[in-house]
């Protein structure tokens, strides 16, 4: 009995935090806000579906040019501040490609010219014939870009321009480019577009260098955000685009937390018409779950999406389907002559292996949704996952936990 009072106590402190971390407005855990992580469908935002091309790799595979590719837009998505983007590796039919989601996104045009671009940075010198020659220093060699501007000897700006740092082994390079090409041009290209063209001086060997003759600071920042995380391992082509409007994500928000709050109170009505006082417990016992279950998204935190708000609600039934297995064989143990303690420890234990078996399977089920499929269905798997684990321990803990405080040996 005192063991009983102890895991209470636990319980009464697990569902205290939930519900200061579910409560809106309450404290900050962990160092950071915690709120309620909204997805394209609900937020409003864009979509944007690229199609890496894969021709021309090299000796690079097409997983990992898939992998990079994935991995730089997504630093480039974060740097335009979206609020939860989402960037994920998918396949076009037989080719590779990466979904973008920017929940919220303002200016379209801007992250579309931000993703798109490949980001290859030259260096070229000038031949006789005024042919470029490629010098082989490159935007991998670059250790450092930061924008600026240029200010005349009035103290105004004259011009935006970006500074560039040298790795060391760039730096040497750069050195000995500068060096043969006293009073000669240099040419800067990013992306096959000329940049910047300048006439060498002297040899420079601090490895530091500007390019000028940018439009605006603006340009200048974008330039050196894309010199800075480096250049698509493959070009890239839009390929998909589709914009969700936010009132039709807040539509879809209120229709889902009603057929949430409708589903959970049939639930409930249904266990206490049927199980009385065992479905007291079990209605005490999902309250909790509930409360558990979105602090998880919250803490995580998890982008909640309308197929993740029916994971959720798919996962309720797991919940309570548990608790009826239980219950009908705490029903069946009554009828034994068993006495009340006893017939509800086997009950649970009885009931557990088949509670585990179908949790298992409904587990690696989830397993396979996530790990092979994008998009929507894999928060749908993510939901479905915390709603499973967090459903085995209200109905086999919390349940029985409540369930002994009341339950005493007495005739069946």
């Amino acid at each position: 009995m005192r063991n009983n009072f102890i895991i209470i106590a636990l319980i009464v402190a697990l569902t205290a935090f939930a519900v200061s971390v579910v409560w809106p407005g309450g404290p900050s855990y962990f160092g950071r806000e915690i709120k309620v992580h909204l997805g394209l469908d609900l937020q409003g935002g864009v979509q944007l579906l690229y199609k890496i091309d894969t021709s021309n790799l090299g000796d690079k595979s097409v997983t990992q040019a898939q992998i990079e590719t994935r991995d730089l837009i997504e630093r480039r998505v974060n740097d335009l501040g979206v609020s939860e983007p989402v960037v994920q590796s998918t396949r076009i039919g037989n080719d590779y490609g990466v979904l973008v989601q920017l929940p919220g996104i303002s200016d379209i045009n801007q992250a579309k010219e931000l993703i798109g671009k490949t980001a290859q940075l030259k260096f070229f010198e000038v031949g006789a014939d005024n042919q470029l020659i490629d010098t082989g220093l490159t935007g991998a060699d670059v250790k450092k870009a930061q924008p600026g501007t240029d200010s005349g000897q009035s103290g105004f700006s004259s011009g935006a321009l970006i500074y560039l740092e040298f790795s060391p082994d760039g730096a040497k390079k750069f050195s000995d480019i500068t060096k043969r090409n006293i009073g000669k041009p240099i040419v800067t290209k990013l992306d096959d577009q000329i940049i910047n063209e300048a006439t060498v001086q002297t040899q420079i060997s601090d490895g530091k260098a500007q390019i000028e003759g940018l439009k605006s600071i603006k340009e200048a920042k974008d330039t050196a955000q894309l010199i800075n995380e480096g250049a698509l391992p493959a070009p890239i082509s839009l390929v998909q685009e589709n914009q969700v409007g936010a009132s039709l994500g807040r539509e879809a928000i209120e229709k889902s937390l009603m057929a949430g709050l409708i589903g959970l109170i049939l639930v409930a009505a249904f266990m206490i018409i049927y199980y009385r006082g065992l479905g007291v417990a079990a209605v005490a016992a999902l309250t909790i779950y509930t409360l558990i279950v979105i602090s998880v998204f919250k803490l995580i935190p998890v982008t909640l999406t309308l197929a993740g708000i029916a994971g959720f609600i798919f996962s309720v039934g797991a919940a309570v389907d548990a608790n009826i297995l239980i219950f009908e064989r705490f029903k069946e143990e009554k009828k034994k002559g068993i006495p009340m303690t006893q017939a509800l420890e086997n009950g649970f234990s009885r009931s557990w292996p088949s509670i585990r078996d179908s949790n298992i399977a409904s587990l690696i089920t989830a397993a396979i949704l996530f790990y092979m499929s994008t998009g929507l269905v894999k928060g749908f798997a993510v939901t479905l996952a915390i709603g499973i684990f967090v459903s085995l321990f209200t109905s086999i803990i919390v349940t029985r936990n409540i369930l002994r405080l009341f339950i005493k040996n007495k005739p069946s």
